[in-house]
């Protein structure tokens, strides 16, 4: 009889401490939520989304959409978010996944955010890694999602994102980078290009070639991998990157 009891304490507390846990993962879930709402709303007033598009649209290098080569648009989507045409500004899938890893790690060592994400974060917040920023990031991905199409996003990215070097946008980076227009990119060079914004210091072509090339290779994968190019498009880049 003891023992019928003590099990059936140690199975009441249990029940207890998960009721505990679930109110307090609720608590500061609405803590951070509106924390980092607010923080949206602030950077909403200061600067709206039209106001947002037309500082891009009209900084020097811009370079619309259709003018771009296929194959850099593509390794682009590739590499940084390859569900970009099927998620709602958010992937919850890859945000998950690196939620996971961020505990198992004990630190922040994968984002998980969209190129949405990453045009809010770039032209509304610092890059600070915290709580409140990561929640606001997301309410501006939506509201982003909600102004524009995804291919006035995908093009507002390019033309605004940093590649090292003070270049920003794809266009002044071709002609610092390539000493060209990035219009003229050959399908190599796309692919280099691409993977530079991971980590511009790093990646940068004219300081660690060996290193661009590397996550060149990766930017090639990762268009095979999510069926960009073929197993022979996908060698002949792989010859070009090595």
């Amino acid at each position: 009889m003891a023992s019928r009891n003590d099990s059936s304490w140690i199975l009441q507390a249990c029940k207890s401490m998960l009721v505990v846990l679930g109110i307090l993962v609720v608590c500061i879930v609405l803590y951070f939520g509106s924390r980092g709402f607010n923080m949206f709303r602030e950077a909403l007033d200061r600067t709206s989304l039209s106001e947002m598009a037309s500082s891009i649209r009209e900084a020097p290098g811009y370079a619309p959409l259709e003018e771009l080569p296929e194959c850099y648009l593509d390794a682009v989507v590739a590499v940084e978010d390859h569900r970009f045409y099927r998620h709602p500004g958010v992937d919850l899938i890859a945000a998950t996944r690196a939620l996971a890893h961020n505990v198992k790690a004990g630190d922040i060592v994968e984002g998980g955010s969209t190129i949405t994400q990453q045009l809010a974060k770039n032209q509304f917040f610092t890059q600070e890694q915290d709580m409140e920023r990561k929640v606001a990031e997301m309410f501006m991905a939506i509201a982003i999602e909600q102004r524009f199409g995804k291919d006035e996003i995908l093009e507002l990215y390019v033309n605004s994102i940093y590649f090292g070097e003070g270049y920003y946008g794809i266009g002044n980076a071709a002609e610092g980078y390539l000493a060209k227009d990035a219009r003229a990119m050959s399908d190599c060079e796309c692919t280099l290009m691409a993977g530079v914004p991971n980590a511009p210091s790093a990646y940068a072509p004219n300081e660690n070639p060996e290193l661009a090339r590397q996550r060149q290779q990766q930017v090639v994968g990762a268009m095979l991998k999510h069926g960009a190019i073929t197993d022979s498009e996908a060698s002949e880049l792989a010859a070009c990157a090595a």
